[in-house]
Parts: structure tokens; C-alpha cells; sequence
């Protein structure tokens, strides 16, 4: 008798999943623990795994089909046994095909919103004889007069074969009636449309978006924020890095071979400046604080839609070079969708870093229910007064922090951002 597979609760936060590609076709063969398709969840792609045998009977949801959790998604039966789906709830069409009949009625709407008001529509033109009447939008009708093109001669591409303003921008004006050649008249700015910069269109919002934008939302209404700043000559830690990744950049992994970014040592200088300041390392519980004894440090990792914070698990225990080589792993893995949900958990404090874009300072969201998210800025060299009194030349970072009001005070914010810049500023303390 032919049973249904439904879609699995991948994370904490997941209501809904996305079929995002079928790996095994209707009337295939299946064993338990086979990976019969992958599935988009509101932080990462994830396999599939059936632990039923038989025959892919149907497969419910198609690629790009989007249900809620526990809702069925394929149907698994004996060989030459049948399912009639017909009384399942239809799964959602695909964000492509629902992004394109958008796209096609909201350019419709704005061709309309475009053309000039009249206090009655005109009657739509028709070309001299018998022939049928020339069905154009307002706007493609203005633009077509004010090009001296000849609509009879433009090819409709909207609905039913309608002319719209881009089949009017890309008509020849040659297909002018008009032969008679007028004297130039003097630009007329309100005239000129532009051609856009890129396609106009509705994106369908993913799965992740939407999460990303409700728990942002979230955190920015219900966490009472208030940020401070400070700078940091990171010269020190620059030329260390540079005397590390000379040395061992080029080595094997066996041979103890690993390259630092400045981001591995901000990861690992702010593990070390919350063993000084452990009052940071909270989270709010509604009617308690928790202290948490582990650093669980996590990180923001851009990827094509959205960002993602793996963790770096007990990071008060691991060296800068434990820490350098479990980030790029996350990175890689954040990058190609494949982290696992436990490896996205149980953050106590958060990293993100813009410098890499020339952004020289701003303050992140919280990442909710940590107290506080470190915020780094580019480096950027300009005057500074050294110890000596000097005018020198100083590789200065801006480093923004947001805090959790409820958790942590104006003075535990300062004192985790003083001992951060003691630590940066001299880096071989990392080392320990």
C-alpha cells in the first residue's frame, strides 16, 4: 500500500520547505537511506533521506514547490501500484512561474499609472482597411506619437498581443508613415524615458529571506539596542599576520600549513576579551539572564541570498589556529548550503565584518538572544599621535558594538570594548 513522505522539520525556526531539486524520478527504485531529493529550509539546502523501499510512486511537489511542515510530498508504493493525488492539497507553483505572471499584470499596471489622465479613454486605433483594431497600452500609444512610429507596425508582446512600452522603445523609428522631413525640434527633457538599469520584475521572497526579515524585524522592535564605538591601530596585528602567513601560508596541512585573515583574529581577540568581560557572554530569558560559561562565537558569512552565522563551539578553548581553520570550513560550507542546523545554534556572541567592502564603520542587529554583535569596520591609514608624541602613520579600524539593554549596561559595553582594543592592539596575546 502506497505511503506519502512528508516534509521534515529541518530547524528550530522552519514552518515551510522548498523542493529545490528532485534526485531520484517517478517509477525509480528506492532503499532506505537513499537521498531522493534536496529541500531549501530557511537557512540552508538539505538532503533528503527516505527510510522506506519500494517505488517512487509520485512526486507530489514539484521542483520549486513550496508546502508547510508535515505536509506530504511524494508518495512511495509497490511496483505497478498507482496514487491519485488528486485529493492532497496542491503544493504551491514554482517562485519562477509566479515571479513571471507578476511580472507581465504589475507592468500592465504601471504602463497604465504612467499615461497621462484623460477624461475619457480614446478609442483604440485602427489601421487603415478592414483590419482589426490595434490593441497598445496608454503609455506605448504616447511614446509611439511622440517617436512618429507607426503602431500598425509594432509587434504586441503583452497579453493577447497588446503593445506595451518596451515593444515601442525597441520598434524602428523608420516604420514612420510620415516621410516628411521636419525641422528638429528643440529637446524636450520631460520626453526622455529611460531605459531602465536593470529588468523590472517582482523577486519572489525565499524561504530564508522571510526568516531573515522576521527575526531581524524581532530582534530591531522587542531588543532595546544602544550601540557604542572605538578605534583600533591594528599595525601591529597587520605585520603579525604578514610574518605568520609568510611562514606557514605555503605549507601543507599536514605540515601545520594554515593562512590568517583579519577576521581569525578578531574572532579570536573577541573570545579573549570576553574571558575579561564575561558579563557580555549573556543572553535575556525573559525572567532570567543566562551566564553562559562556553564562548560559542558565531560569525556572519554573505551568501547569494541572504547571510548566514555558522559557530564556532567552545572557541575560549581553541587557538587562533583552530579558529582559522573551523572558520573557512564554515565559510565553505555556508557558501554551498550545506551547513547542518547544529552548526547554526546556541550562538552567545556574534562577529560581522564589512571591511573587505571599504564600509569604515557601522552597527549590526542583534542576533537575538545574544547581549551584544561586534560590528568591524575597514582598515584605514591616516595620522595618528604615537606614544612618543609623534605624528605617525597609523592603521586605524573602527569597531561598532550593539547591545541588549536589558542584559548589559553603557559600562559593560565600554569595558568589553576597552579590553578588545588592548588585546588587537597587541596582538601576540592571541597566541596564548
Amino acid at each position: 500500500m502506497a505511503t506519502t513522505i512528508d516534509m521534515p522539520k529541518l530547524s528550530d525556526t522552519m514552518t515551510v520547505g522548498t523542493v529545490a531539486s528532485w534526485l531520484k524520478n517517478e517509477g525509480d527504485s528506492i532503499e532506505s537511506g537513499d537521498i531522493i531529493a534536496e529541500i531549501e529550509t530557511d537557512k540552508a539546502t538539505m538532503e533528503l533521506e527516505v527510510f522506506d523501499e519500494g517505488v517512487l510512486l509520485k512526486q507530489i511537489v514539484p521542483a520549486g514547490g513550496q508546502v508547510p511542515v508535515g505536509s506530504p510530498i511524494a508518495a512511495v508504493g509497490e511496483a505497478g501500484e498507482t496514487f491519485d493525488s488528486s485529493s492532497l492539497p496542491a503544493a504551491d507553483a514554482p517562485a519562477e512561474t509566479e515571479a513571471a505572471e507578476t511580472e507581465e499584470a504589475t507592468s500592465e499596471e504601471a504602463e497604465a499609472v504612467e499615461a497621462e489622465p484623460t477624461a475619457e479613454a480614446p478609442a483604440e486605433p485602427k489601421p487603415q482597411g478592414d483590419g482589426p483594431a490595434i490593441k497598445a497600452s496608454p503609455l506605448a500609444k504616447k511614446l509611439a506619437a511622440q517617436k512618429s512610429i507607426d503602431l500598425a507596425n509594432v509587434t504586441g508582446s503583452g497579453p493577447n498581443g497588446r503593445i506595451v512600452k518596451k515593444d515601442v522603445l525597441a520598434a524602428n523609428p523608420t516604420s514612420s508613415k510620415s516621410t516628411t522631413v521636419k525641422k528638429p525640434a528643440a529637446p524636450d527633457s520631460s520626453a526622455i524615458v529611460s531605459a531602465g538599469i536593470a529588468e523590472e520584475k517582482d523577486l519572489p521572497v525565499s524561504q530564508m529571506r522571510a526568516v531573515i526579515a522576521q527575526r531581524l524585524l524581532e530582534s530591531k522592535t522587542t531588543t532595546p539596542h544602544f550601540y557604542l564605538e572605538t578605534e583600533v591601530d591594528v599595525a601591529a596585528l597587520l605585520e603579525l599576520r604578514k610574518q605568520l602567513n609568510s611562514e606557514l601560508s605555503e605549507l601543507s596541512p599536514e605540515q601545520g600549513g594554515v593562512k590568517f585573515s583579519v577576521n581569525d583574529f578578531i574572532l579570536k581577540a573577541a573570545t579573549e576579551a570576553l574571558r575579561r568581560v564575561p558579563e557580555m557572554n549573556r543572553s535575556w530569558n525573559e525572567t532570567t539572564i543566562r551566564q553562559h560559561s562556553a564562548v560559542n562565537i558565531s560569525f556572519g558569512v554573505a551568501i547569494d541570498d541572504g547571510l548566514l552565522t555558522p559557530v564556532i563551539r567552545d572557541a575560549d578553548a581553541k587557538g587562533l589556529k583552530t579558529i582559522a581553520l573551523e572558520a573557512k570550513e564554515l565559510i565553505g560550507k555556508s557558501r554551498s548550503k550545506k551547513l547542518a542546523p547544529n552548526e547554526m545554534s546556541d550562538s552567545t556572541f556574534t562577529v560581522t565584518n564589512l571591511g573587505m567592502f571599504g564600509v569604515t564603520g557601522f552597527y549590526g542587529i542583534i542576533n537575538t538572544p545574544n547581549a551584544g554583535i561586534l560590528s568591524v569596520g575597514a582598515t584605514v591609514a591616516r595620522p595618528v599621535v604615537d606614544a612618543n608624541g609623534e605624528i605617525a602613520i597609523g592603521q586605524i579600524m573602527r569597531i561598532g558594538l550593539s547591545c541588549d539593554h536589558r542584559v548589559v549596561d553603557g559600562v559593560v559595553g565600554a569595558q568589553f570594548l576597552q579590553a578588545l582594543k588592548t588585546i588587537i592592539e597587541n596582538p601576540a596575546l592571541t597566541l596564548i
